[in-house]
């Protein structure tokens, strides 16, 4: 379980990063990454960034832009923000939307296989006992 502070941390750096690269970082890749959270590590040492594209295609090219804007993120991070040290960022492809999606998928088609086993049910007689014996 993380602290409040860590908490208030991870949120915070979600906000400034998202900023920096909406605005400071000049880097056309990193600008289309989509930042989904944050999380760091209790020494503060290490945040894992989470980041998500509208181009599948696109996330290993914006996962290295990322990287190579990570210092001047860390340096500007460092002035605006009352940290002793800021952490090191490894970024991470979100797949928590991919995943839900693909999890959509199966329940439509569950639901599509349900409803024809209704309609089938339906189909039959009712009130004959389709040969079975009572």
């Amino acid at each position: 379980m993380t602290s409040f502070r860590i908490e208030r941390i991870n949120k915070e750096l979600l906000r400034e990063i998202s900023q920096l690269l909406q605005g400071r970082i000049k880097n056309e890749w990193a600008k289309k990454a989509i930042l989904t959270g944050v999380v760091c590590s209790r020494d503060l040492s290490m945040a894992k960034v989470y980041f998500t594209t509208l181009e599948t295609a696109d996330q290993e090219p914006v996962r290295t832009g990322l990287e190579s804007v990570e210092g001047l993120i860390r340096s500007i991070l460092g002035k605006e923000m009352r940290l002793r040290t800021i952490p090191e960022f490894r970024f991470i492809v979100d797949l928590s939307e991919e995943k839900a999606r693909a999890m959509d998928a199966v329940l439509d088609r569950l639901k599509g296989e349900a409803a024809q086993g209704r309609k089938r049910e339906t189909v039959e007689e009712p009130g004959k006992d389709n040969g079975e014996d009572v």
